[in-house]
């Protein structure tokens, strides 16, 4: 029997609304962090593009090849990284050199599965005390650009609370649009005046320093496999889908190493955007369901596509607002890699330590905050915590909330 059009359709508009939503509800954040750490307005376009191209072609590659819903978006938790380290490095290159070798051991984990296990043994506290460390100041954003453009910052943030509530899904796009809105009333025409509708792609030739692939490449390696992959695999598993894991990282690895090069931030196994495509709203028929990443996977490349406009916007908007627009969409993701930090009593402050001194913004030897505190806080958790006749746990994933919409 023939299906009815709602249901042949359901997969392609679910594909389509996850990548909408998707990209909406983060792209400031990738631009901020690539800015931050010294990226021009052509160079943060281009690894837009490319990550939006990457993305989308490893969603249609895996669910077409092996017929299971395995949808792929960019590192959120890592942009979040990169709008941190702005005090490791201001030379794009060098980041792009991080982005390299982060992508590498993505590669390695793939190819070397105690690597992976290794990761997933990392104390969750730890892993979430250090992302919320480095969330915690772009969070702050909001209060700063609500003193400084109130005009501007507070109707965004009011409407933003307001869709939490009633829509929550759709809070942070709308916050952008409403942002969008309100820098062409007060600039007119000019923030788009020479845009490109087509971004270009721009080489960056990686240079390799050694504080910053401690202070960025390490903390980025990590949040990808702690905050995106991990979870990632774990909502496919809840959804009955054996997800390919080493092909699924090994290609995400190769092709972010190559997209490194024109500027891109690794890409990753998605968390949020995943449950939009794997789950019943994408069809009720789960032998359908893969349909809908590679919807998504077209709209993203197509998406990619809008990649000058979005620069040339978040370029022309105050600093603090779009930093502003960022903290709202990493909310959630802090409120739940704070909860995460603090789950387990007995290791509340080996947790605080990391999360005070990530958040600290120090750089000693020229390497980053995000580093130091989960050493420091790897140093309290042996001494504090550590058990050598404890019963030996099994691996757990690292859950991070994030705001529905966000693949943080």
């Amino acid at each position: 029997m023939a299906l009815p059009a709602s249901s042949r359709l359901q997969p392609i508009l679910a594909g389509i609304v996850a990548a909408i939503t998707g990209f909406a509800s983060s792209f400031a954040i990738v631009l901020t962090g690539v800015v931050a750490v010294g990226a021009d307005t052509a160079q943060a376009a281009s690894g837009l593009l490319i990550i939006c191209v990457t993305q989308g072609l490893m969603s249609i590659a895996i669910s077409w090849r092996y017929r299971m819903p395995v949808v792929f978006a960019w590192s959120t938790p890592g942009g979040a990284v990169l709008a941190g380290a702005g005090a490791v490095t201001h030379h794009f290159a060098e980041a792009v050199g991080a982005f390299v070798v982060a992508s590498v051991m993505i590669v390695i984990t793939g190819l070397w599965s105690a690597l992976g296990r290794l990761i997933a043994r990392i104390p969750k506290t730890l892993a979430n005390a250090m992302l919320a460390g480095i969330l915690l100041p772009i969070c702050l954003t909001p209060v700063t650009a609500a003193v400084h453009e109130p005009l501007l910052a507070v109707p965004v943030i009011v409407l933003w609370l307001i869709l939490l509530r009633l829509a929550p899904r759709w809070a942070v796009p709308a916050a952008i649009v409403l942002t969008g809105v309100l820098l062409a009333f007060t600039s007119g025409t000019a923030w788009s005046d020479g845009v490109s509708l087509l971004p270009q792609l721009t080489f960056v030739a990686p240079q390799f320093s050694v504080p910053v692939l401690i202070g960025i490449a390490v903390p980025l390696y990590i949040v990808t496999m702690a905050g995106q992959n991990i979870p990632g695999i774990a909502i496919l598993h809840s959804f009955d889908v054996d997800v390919p894991v080493r092909p699924s990282l090994i290609g995400t690895g190769v092709l972010s190493a190559l997209g490194a090069l024109l500027g891109g931030i690794p890409i990753n196994l998605a968390a949020i955007t995943q449950a939009m495509t794997a789950g019943p709203d994408a069809s009720a028929d789960p032998q359908r369901r893969w349909i809908a990443p590679i919807a998504a996977g077209v709209s993203y490349i197509l998406l990619g596509l809008a990649a000058g406009v979005a620069t040339a916007f978040v370029s022309a908007a105050p600093p603090v607002l779009i930093e502003a627009v960022a903290g709202l969409a990493l909310m959630g993701a802090l409120l739940g890699a704070i909860t995460g930090a603090v789950a387990v009593p007995e290791q509340r402050i080996p947790a605080v330590l990391t999360l005070l001194l990530t958040a600290s913004g120090v750089t000693v030897l020229g390497i980053g905050a995000a580093f130091w505190g989960l050493i420091v806080g790897a140093i309290a958790f042996v001494v504090l915590c550590w058990r050598p006749r404890a019963p030996k746990d099994e691996p757990v994933s690292l859950p991070v909330g994030a705001l529905p919409g966000s693949d943080s």
